[in-house]
This record gives structure tokens, sequence and C-alpha cells, in this order.
């Protein structure tokens, strides 16, 4: 019997970060790895099940954001396979244009929020591409392509179960969905396409990295479609308004919150939002979305 365990990585509080364990006659596989900053507290997690880092063979990133594989080389180190997006896996083995992009967003919060970031020696990547299957012990792990949030985007399915990444949006403590909306590689329209893909898969359960289980999948990917147009036709009309990116990011930080709020959410758990997905940080993603697509 297949077992999935979720495994809360603690990045500046609970419910903000989660690493999938798959667990299958025996044979273990990690399906996202958190940042560097909080292995620590993977391996701690993993020991409480019996495990250890060593034990995992196979490990599946969605993409290569920083929060989702920044910690990958740590297994490719104890000779796990690192398996990811075809227009991912350079950014693995040299990570340095990834590393400087962040730098550019974070600046000298770098080492505070990833830690360090390491390279991964290219004999121990493997990409995997739509519709490709691969064995983790009695059970399948499935390839969906689904780019939108990023050009290196895939979802991952285990008997049923999606793994989504941030294509399936951010859903903390039950409250409502967000799609993250970051620079540089947003495309609403390859986005709505990914969410389709994963409609017609009809999975009996959705796993965000940002966080945990939802069951409600028909509603759930609703939803996820609902928001993300709606954020993206707000940012269009600020930006017919000519305002500026400044001016954007303030009102928005401010409309995020108070459509949380709206929706019953708690002021903690709106805090474990802005962990999981800065408001400031969809702004310049969405406005880089209309600038290349939409206002030519």
């Amino acid at each position: 019997m297949t077992k999935v365990h979720v495994i809360d990585l603690n990045f500046h509080g609970p419910d903000t970060i989660a690493a999938y364990l798959i667990e299958s006659n025996s044979e273990l596989a990690l399906i996202e790895t958190g940042p560097d900053s909080v292995f620590h507290n993977l391996q701690t997690e993993l020991g409480k099940l019996g495990f250890s880092t060593g034990d995992i063979r196979k490990v599946f990133v969605t993409h290569i954001h920083l929060d989702h594989a920044g910690a990958a080389w740590h297994f490719a180190e104890l000779g796990a396979t690192i398996y990811a997006h075809p227009n991912g896996v350079r950014h693995l083995v040299d990570p340095g244009k990834l590393l400087s992009s962040a730098e550019r967003i974070y600046k000298d919060r770098m080492k505070e929020l990833w830690g360090d970031v390491k390279p991964v020696p290219e004999s121990m990547v493997k990409e995997v591409t739509d519709g490709e299957r691969v064995e983790v012990g009695d059970t399948l792990v499935e390839v969906l392509d689904t780019q939108g949030h990023a050009s290196h985007h895939n979802t991952y399915f285990v008997e049923g179960n999606a793994f989504t990444g941030d294509v399936g949006g951010v859903r903390i403590r039950g409250g409502p969905i967000l799609p993250p909306t970051p620079a540089p590689d947003i495309n609403v329209e390859l986005w709505i396409e990914s969410i389709n893909k994963i409609r017609k898969k009809d999975p009996s359960a959705i796993y965000p990295t940002h966080f945990g289980k939802s069951e409600d999948v028909r509603n759930y990917l609703d939803e996820l479609e609902r928001r993300l147009l709606e954020w993206t036709d707000w940012i269009g009309r600020k930006l017919h308004e000519g305002k500026n990116e400044e001016q954007i990011t303030s009102e928005f930080d401010s409309y995020v919150r108070e459509s949380l709020q709206i929706s019953g959410v708690s002021n903690e758990t709106v805090e474990a939002y802005r962990s999981a997905i800065p408001f400031w940080m969809n702004v310049p993603g969405l406005i880089r979305y209309w600038l290349k697509f939409r206002m030519q």
C-alpha cells in the first residue's frame, strides 16, 4: 500500500512549505525538498517517521524555485536521483542564473531565507517529460507538464493524487486559493491550460506545496482559475490607469489582505499566507505578463 506523508518544513512558521514523502513497498521518494535553510527540519521530521535523508533514492521537484528545490543538492550528495522538468535541469546543474535572479529580489536576506544552494551533478539529474512514469516501489509517479507559473513546472500524479507545486495555487489551513505569480515566467494562458490538464486527470486530492491536502478538487480548481483571472484583470486595470509598480504594489498588498480577511481568515493565517506567497512578489510577475503579452 502506498502512503503519503505530509512533512511540514516549518518555514518561518507552520503550514507554509510542505515536502511529501511517498512510501511504497519499502521504497521512498520525496516530492519537493524545500530550501536548504530548513533542511534540518526535514531531517527531523523524517526521523520522526523512522527514516533518514539517506533512505530516499528518488526526489521529484515540481520546479526549481528555491522554496521547492533549494535543498535538492543534499539528496544528490547522498546518491539520490533528482527528477525535474527539462527546462529546469540546467538550473539545478548550474544555479548561477537562478541565484543572480533571486539575489536581485531578496538582496541581503538570501542566506536567511534560502541557506546554501549548490550545483547538482549532471549525472544525478534526470529530466522527466509529459506522460512519463517513474516506478517507486509498487506505484508509479506520472508526470504532467504544467507550465504557466514557471516554464519549468511539472505536476506529479501518484495513485490519483496530484502534487501541484505552485501551478495548483496556495491554500493555507483551508482558506482561499491564491495563485502565486512571481516574475519572470508568468503566462496566464498556459496556466489555464495546465489547470485544465489537471482537471482532465480528475484527481481525488490536490497537494500544493503551500500547503497540504485538499479533496474538494472541482471547487478548488474553479476558485484557483477564477482568482488568477481576477488578479490578472486587477493588475491590468491599474496599469491602464497609469500607475507605476510601486503604487500598484502598495494597493495590491491591501487588496489581498482585505480579501483574505473578508473570507474569514485570521490575522495569523494571513501572515502564514504572506510567508508562503509574499503578496508584493505577485505584482512584477503580472506586470511583466501584461507588458509582454497584452500591451504590445
